[in-house]
């Protein structure tokens, strides 16, 4: 019996085909109707929107690409499992991670204001190609993760609401991304983005939650915060070490690295960076917290509520829905999952594309110029290259994130998590260098590089090892390595006084 089968069903197969062709319609005409035309025919407008965008544009936008399949699942599941303390060890960091870019963001602009990317910084910063390169493994391999993650994990949740096979779902969820962001860039995924997180809370924070709640009942809630085996102590020493330490290291550290909120930094007016990421992380906060109460419903043994042998616990959210729920609600439930999914993957398209066009293309050009000694490019004729190249740049990138989802469904021993706890350890060993560079004059770039590269060799097999005995201390003990090793050969290494 498959999963589908004993989780049940929301709504038929073509009822979400045509859910899924209205969802791509809606987002494609909001991005033509929004998109300022003129921003497809310079660089500037289709990588950061021409520097012009608001607090209260992107401010939704930042939250609502952080919202991923991770914070509509996971947070239900650590209700579920851990109680008050795991909402609580989920949500914090998730904030902390976007306010963290409300000192780092403002930062940036003061010290590099034109910029795209972070690794261009580092590499203008640190005039090395080899820390340039480093640096480009954790940026690329975030976004094209967010994509591969997202895909698979969409796949599944929505096969399992319709039916419909997750290969055929997967190049459905890119697809739709993929078919608005290519329009005009980073200022379609803002506006997007801005839709899909009005959709996300009015769909599941004013609709679907406080319909399953009411069902369930108040007092079910409470009779649930505990957890299946957690606590009301928010503050509980064994959680707060294990799942505490790396969600907090890994979710900061992963928008450290992340290139989609470096780039709506460079993309906001100036004196709009830091009012944009607290707004954000504000917004954000509301949909785990929000979630958390599926969760505490679940927990409670007289709803009856158990997960079937053999599915994953994150899917505890789909079931308490689909147990207490029915109707209206699947169509709001599928569009909620739908819009979150989807403002995640657009930005990791708009940052890849970002990263190839600025940190690849345009360096490998002027290398090219320099040993030639060939003129530029006119301004009109190098912005519609570039920006040819940056469309490339999101179908490539969409490919290969497909075909990683594709892999972890049909290669046995492929799985997403593996990558994820890669991606974990590049971000972790990045995280720091990175923030030393805005603050730290002396920095030097064989600390940068050599505590990077230490940082993932030494961190690399230690978070596997805790993966396959599943023992979360040993991944938490991998991540303070990690940040430890880097940030002490970057001070270690600092660079001459008369450099």
């Amino acid at each position: 019996m498959t999963h589908a089968q004993t989780l049940g069903r929301l709504m038929t197969a073509p009822m979400g085909l045509v859910v899924l062709g209205l969802f791509a319609l809606a987002m494609l005409a909001i991005t033509y109707l929004f998109a300022r035309w003129k921003a497809w025919k310079t660089l500037e407008g289709f990588l950061v929107a021409e520097r012009d965008t608001t607090w209260w544009l992107t401010g939704p936008s930042i939250a609502s690409s952080w919202i991923w399949a991770g914070a509509l699942l996971v947070s239900t599941q650590m209700a579920y499992e851990k109680g008050l303390a795991g909402i609580f060890w989920f949500t914090l960091p998730n904030i902390l991670a976007l306010v963290v870019f409300a000192l780092l963001g403002p930062r940036i602009r003061r010290k590099f204001d034109l910029g795209y990317t972070l690794p261009e910084y580092i590499h203008a910063r640190l005039a090395s190609g080899r820390v340039h390169a480093v640096y480009l493994i954790p940026f690329f391999f975030g976004q094209l993760l967010a994509i591969t993650f997202n895909a698979f994990a969409g796949g599944a949740l929505v096969s399992l609401l319709t039916g419909i096979p997750p290969t055929v779902v997967m190049p459905m969820l890119v697809g739709i991304a993929l078919a608005y962001t290519l329009v005009s860039g980073l200022e379609a995924s803002i506006v997007t983005d801005f839709v899909q997180l009005v959709l996300i809370i009015v769909g599941m924070l004013s609709i679907v939650v406080p319909a399953v709640v009411v069902a369930g009942g108040v007092p079910a809630v409470a009779a649930g915060i505990r957890g299946i085996h957690g606590t009301v102590n928010v503050l509980d020493r064994d959680i707060a070490l294990s799942f505490g330490v790396v969600t907090s290291i890994g979710l900061v550290s992963q928008t450290i690295t992340g290139q989609q909120f470096w780039q709506r930094a460079f993309a906001l007016r100036r004196g709009h960076v830091a009012k944009a990421f607290l707004f954000g992380a504000f917004l954000f906060a509301l949909v785990p917290i929000g979630l958390s109460l599926l969760g505490f419903l679940a927990a409670n043994p007289r709803l009856g509520i158990a997960l079937p042998a053999g599915a994953d616990p994150s899917l505890i959210g789909v079931l308490t829905v689909n147990r207490l729920l029915r109707g209206s609600s699947a169509v709001i439930f599928m569009i909620v999952l739908l819009s979150g999914l989807s403002s995640t993957i657009d930005s990791s398209m708009s940052a890849a594309s970002a990263l190839w066009t600025i940190d690849v293309v345009r360096y490998r050009d002027r290398a090219r110029q320099h040993s030639a000694g060939a003129p530029p490019d006119a301004a009109g004729a190098a912005d519609a290259r570039m920006i040819g190249h940056s469309r490339a740049a999101m179908i490539g990138v969409s490919i290969l994130g497909l075909a990683l989802g594709y892999a972890s469904y049909f290669i046995a021993g492929f799985g997403v998590k593996q990558l994820f706890l890669f991606g974990l350890a590049a971000s972790a060993a990045a995280s720091v260098p990175t923030v030393l560079s805005l603050y730290v004059e002396r920095l030097d770039e064989r600390g940068v590089f050599w505590g990077i590269v230490a940082a993932l060799l030494g961190g690399i097999p230690l978070i596997m090892y805790g993966n396959y005995i599943r023992d979360e201390r040993w991944v938490a003990f991998a991540s303070l390595f990690m940040i430890g090793v880097s940030t002490l050969l970057c001070l270690v290494l600092p660079r001459p006084a008369d450099a």
